[in-house]
């Protein structure tokens, strides 16, 4: 999926099409569409006191933003291939662990960035504190982390397979 090292993001190509497609959008018909609600508004009239203006001109300043933070990705965005099924915990990986290695008590998350977030699956960014203590371990092996209030967690990995959406 993704790996981010010296400003370069791995994709493979299925998410780059995807990044691709958001970014046509957003740069072409999205653009038409926000230009179309500010016009219908300003002609309101008073635009101090106008909240469909204000609202279609904040609408605007994400939405140009997501264009500047897609346009960044995709240059620098090298597209490869999925990770291989080895087992081993990677950015695209499906990983499943068990938490202080009680096999009862267990997550499964996707470790990759966010452009990969879904409500399908809960994904953890390789940079979090759980991405960098599960990354390059094997199933089988134990990895720790620091939580939020800097104390060490203890996790088995119990499997890491490739994402596939």
């Amino acid at each position: 999926m993704t790996q981010t090292s010296d400003n370069v993001t791995w994709l493979t190509q299925e998410a780059y099409d995807k990044l691709k497609g958001e970014l046509e959008y957003l740069s072409g018909p999205a653009r038409t569409e926000i230009a179309a609600k500010i016009a219908a508004a300003r002609e309101e009239g008073d635009l101090r006191e106008n909240g469909g203006y204000h609202a279609a001109k904040e609408e605007q300043g994400k939405q140009e933003l997501r264009v500047r933070q897609l346009t960044q990705l995709l240059q620098h965005a090298k597209v490869g291939e999925a990770p291989a099924d080895d087992g081993v915990v990677e950015p695209g990986m499906v990983v499943t662990i068990a938490f202080d290695g009680d096999e009862d008590d267990t997550m499964t998350f996707l470790l990759a960035s966010r452009e990969y977030a879904s409500g399908d699956i809960e994904t953890y960014s390789p940079q979090s504190p759980l991405g960098v203590g599960v990354n390059g371990k094997k199933a089988g092996d134990d990895a720790e982390y620091e939580l939020p209030n800097g104390k060490k967690a203890m996790v088995k990995i119990l499997s890491a397979k490739p994402y596939s959406s």
